[in-house]
């Protein structure tokens, strides 16, 4: 029995040897640099390691940001009319529809007029008077070149003269508002070359000069975009910054400039508009407008009234920049990169961060300009630590 047991205790002996965990050795460098960064203490790396880090000074170039902000494709003020009547009347007929691209000196609409009759009529009427005020003048001049005219009478002659043609230019004047044609009939015409935007004109309505505009123009080759943009990112905006603007029934995205911003801020909204010339491409675009004529406009192109994303280049809130791959995580909520001090070490150092862009990331304390810092191979010294992107 001594002898089964003895033979029993070597099977278990060797049984527990056989089920004893093996352990791998880590290097010895690898394990001293997690332990210090775990502990917060400054990490020492050999110089083989140090050929996979990428360290950089920090410099105090201010970062710049992309501003995002809504827009609409509108008219420049000058290049926008707006049409009335010319004399009071009644509409007979509208000659134009709405998106009509039309040249200066287009026929828009037809009003008949009493007032424009007798106003053509007093024109007639004060041509046959001059006429005939300057033939009662030079037959005068003539008698007393004769001897046989009298100086009162010349005299009385060349003032009837000045008040004809006093008259004949008054006449004149008021039938050159009212516009060329005949008799009642007035047509009123477009006085430059645009797209017509809007009618307000029905036949059978009354109309009368200084009232409502009949009919608006807009000229496409002159269109803008205004931004609305908050009341505190105003001090980011100057005249002259350039960026890009996207709009919906366009491919790709237009350059845009600054030009003018707004003199007052909306009490309501809390933001003021900024105006923004269109680059070139953007004009060749409206520029073809004009040149394929009325009813071939491409439904395409640049048209007042577009939604317009504004993406302005401006200086970033402050603060310096680092490259994304510096910035480790550290227990899902600390952000720290590290920084090489003098004597070869690498310190662990939390930092503030703003927004990324471009592959760099905004950075509001815990730096200062001049420091080096790990700006790639970071994990190398935290292996506990979680890469920013």
């Amino acid at each position: 029995m001594a002898c089964i047991g003895g033979v029993v205790s070597v099977f278990l002996g060797a049984c527990e040897q056989r089920e004893a965990p093996i352990v791998a050795a880590a290097p010895a460098a690898s394990v001293a640099a997690a332990t210090n960064a775990e502990a917060g203490q400054p990490v020492k790396i050999s110089e083989p390691q140090r050929q996979f880090l990428g360290i950089e000074p920090i410099g105090s170039t201010v970062a710049t940001d992309v501003l995002a902000i809504p827009g609409r494709v509108s008219f420049r003020a000058q290049a926008q009319s707006a049409i009335g009547a010319t004399a009071a009347g009644r509409i007979v007929s509208v000659l134009v529809q709405s998106g009509d691209i039309v040249k200066a000196g287009a026929p828009l609409l037809v009003i008949d007029s009493a007032d424009a009759a007798m106003a053509r009529a007093s024109l007639d009427t004060s041509a046959a008077r001059l006429v005939a005020a300057e033939q009662a003048y030079k037959r005068q001049l003539e008698m007393l070149d004769k001897g046989v005219g009298l100086e009162l009478e010349k005299q009385e002659a060349e003032a009837r003269l000045k008040e004809a043609r006093a008259e004949s230019e008054r006449s004149r004047h008021a039938a050159d508002l009212i516009g060329a044609g005949q008799g009642m009939r007035v047509t009123v015409r477009a006085p430059v070359f645009g797209v017509v935007m809007n009618i307000k004109a029905a036949v059978g309505a009354m109309v009368a000069p200084g009232g409502e505009a009949l009919v608006e123009l807009g000229d496409p080759n002159h269109l803008q975009v205004v931004a609305q943009v908050p009341e505190g990112e105003l001090r980011r905006i100057a005249v002259g910054q350039k960026g890009e603007v996207e709009l919906q029934a366009l491919p790709g995205r237009l350059p845009v400039r600054v030009e003018n911003i707004g003199p007052r801020v909306d009490p309501e909204s809390r933001r003021a508009a900024v105006y923004l010339g269109v680059g070139s491409a953007a004009g060749s675009t409206a520029g073809s407008v004009a040149a394929k004529g009325a009813g071939a406009a491409s439904a395409t192109v640049l048209r007042a009234g577009m939604m317009a994303q504004v993406l302005l280049n401006v200086a970033s809130d402050g603060g310096l920049a680092l490259p994304v791959a510096a910035v480790l995580i550290k227990n899902g909520e600390r952000r720290i990169v590290y920084v090489e001090r003098a004597d070869g070490r690498f310190e662990a150092r939390e930092i503030q961060v703003g927004r990324s862009h471009e592959g760099r990331v905004q950075v509001f304390g815990g730096l200062t300009a001049g420091e080096r810092v790990v700006v790639k191979g970071a994990l190398l010294l935290d292996s506990q630590a979680e890469q920013l992107l």
